[in-house]
């Protein structure tokens, strides 16, 4: 525990000291002005903060009425958000994934991100955790923390909208960001997309990113995972992440070789949080599972078109996968391993079945239905 918590320290200190290098702590910058939105302020106004109760603390949160929206940010300047901190009296599941956080650009109708308020932290499935990584943090458990960077040329708008049903009594924010002088055309707006299937098509990939068009940066990835029960205790994450990049059709250029192996573990996925990527939910006994991956180190860039899917493929024991097969679950045999060698069983037109097949207990891949949900993080070189 102690070698593990050195080196997740010493990875946050590079990283730390790779963003000094590019604009050093001690240069001053002139193209910044500094605002903080909470509700002590809404917006940051200049010489206005902290008006409530005399000055004295008196405006430190909100209340959102069940069907209300509450305004974290609202301005028609150019600026750029570095860094949103919320917490909130309900952290419960239900309540994490009805709050929906908006955000727009440029007085866009159309939000740039719409999506669970706790999903959109890097937790899926209405779970908290305690973690640090690259983007997002919460420190103890009880707090949402997002530290990707937010560049806007005229404006910017930030919503939660409580769709509960139930009133929330305590909702505690502050938006941090700066106004800016002068305006890189090199920018790219952030956008983010959530996406919910309760029981998936067997064969049919899983859309992380469904095709978005324009110039871009595909981000990364916290996907959520409520695995079926019909499938007992077998393995339910050998499916393969796809990218389709600037016309790919059929086939993808990017394509990784398991569901563990994308976020860079292997043989099965427990917890664990690092810089890039983790696994902050593994309940087997839950049968959930919350992971990421933070397209940093290695970015995947696009100049006219992205699509990124996740393969619906489970594993396990031929015998048992066979046995689950001649119950009645949903299931579409792939490929058997039978020492190293892989056999193929796949036919899109037809459904091998494993017992006519006389196949040898190895170790066998299928596809499956599960409950999958996920947010992208994407910039794109437009407000919508």
């Amino acid at each position: 525990m102690l070698r593990l918590f050195l080196f997740s320290a010493i990875l946050a200190c590079l990283l730390q000291y790779s963003q000094a290098q590019n604009h050093p702590y001690y240069q001053f910058d002139s193209n910044l002005t500094p605002r903080w939105s909470s509700p002590e302020n809404l917006n940051g106004v200049k010489g206005a903060g902290g008006k409530a109760n005399n000055g004295a603390k008196g405006h430190p949160f909100e209340s959102i009425a069940a069907g209300a929206t509450v305004t974290l940010l609202n301005i028609q300047e150019p600026g750029i958000i570095h860094r949103i901190w919320i917490t909130l009296s309900d952290r419960s599941p239900e309540m994490l994934r009805s709050l929906k956080l908006e955000m727009f650009w440029d007085n866009e109708r159309t939000p740039a991100v719409s999506v669970p308020l706790g999903d959109f932290f890097g937790v899926g499935l209405g779970r908290t955790a305690v973690f640090e990584n690259a983007l997002f943090a919460s420190p103890e458990g009880r707090s949402f923390n997002c530290f990707i960077p937010m560049p806007f040329k005229k404006a910017a708008r930030i919503v939660v909208t409580n769709g509960s049903g139930k009133p929330l009594s305590h909702f505690f924010f502050d938006v941090d960001y700066s106004l800016v002088k002068a305006w890189d055309d090199s920018n790219l707006y952030f956008h983010a997309y959530w996406h919910r299937d309760t029981a998936t098509q067997p064969g049919t990939d899983f859309e992380l990113l469904p095709a978005v068009k324009g110039k871009g940066r595909f981000l990364g990835v916290n996907v959520g995972i409520n695995a079926n029960p019909a499938y007992g205790k077998l393995w339910w994450g050998e499916g393969e992440v796809k990218m389709f990049l600037d016309g790919d059709q059929a086939l993808p250029t990017l394509v990784g070789t398991g569901t563990e192996d994308y976020i860079g573990t292997g043989w099965g996925q427990g917890f664990f949080a690092n810089q890039y990527s983790g696994c902050l939910v593994s309940s087997d006994s839950l049968r959930q599972w919350c992971f990421y991956r933070y397209h940093i180190p290695d970015p995947i860039f696009f100049t006219n078109s992205c699509r990124v899917t996740l393969q619906q493929i489970g594993g396990g024991p031929t015998a048992t996968v066979m046995a689950l097969q001649d119950a009645g679950a949903r299931m579409i045999p792939i490929t058997s391993d039978l020492g190293g060698h892989q056999q193929p069983l796949y036919k899109k037109d037809k459904v091998v079945r494993l017992k006519t097949a006389a196949q040898p207990d190895s170790w066998t891949n299928f596809y499956r239905s599960d409950d999958v949900s996920a947010t992208a993080y994407f910039y794109l070189d437009t407000a919508k």
